[in-house]
């Protein structure tokens, strides 16, 4: 049987690998061994962090929105009760959107939902 020998192929994963790492600092990017080490950490953090970024993210909108809502008088968690009462199906993103780019249609939202608060006091 003949010998097979591996260079061309170590050699196009080496070089995958150095063009993957390329812009690491120090021998990180030159070295294949310290190379995939790097990389493959620097694959885990950014499988980590797809789903952290979703976390931020929501608490980013929460944030605008209270921020938004307190301005008018009313608290983060009075006005998502008030909007669920209502129907108002809007999600938090859509929320801070709208608290940003359009101010006027988001004011009637905090209205809507004091009236709605206002309401539910005077039955409870």
């Amino acid at each position: 049987m003949a010998r097979v020998k591996r260079g061309v192929t170590s050699h196009a994963r080496h070089k995958a690998v150095l063009k993957l790492s390329k812009g690491y600092r120090g021998r990180s990017s030159t070295n294949f061994r310290i190379a995939i080490e790097k990389l493959e950490k620097g694959l885990r953090y950014s499988y980590r962090d797809r789903k952290n970024r979703k976390r931020d993210m929501r608490s980013l909108w929460i944030v605008r929105i209270n921020a938004a809502v307190r301005e008018e008088g009313l608290t983060y968690a009075r006005f998502i009760n008030a909007l669920k009462r209502l129907g108002i199906e809007l999600d938090r993103k859509q929320l801070s959107d709208l608290a940003i780019n359009e101010p006027e249609s988001f004011k009637s939202l905090i209205e809507a939902a004091k009236k709605a608060v206002v309401k539910a006091s005077k039955t409870a």
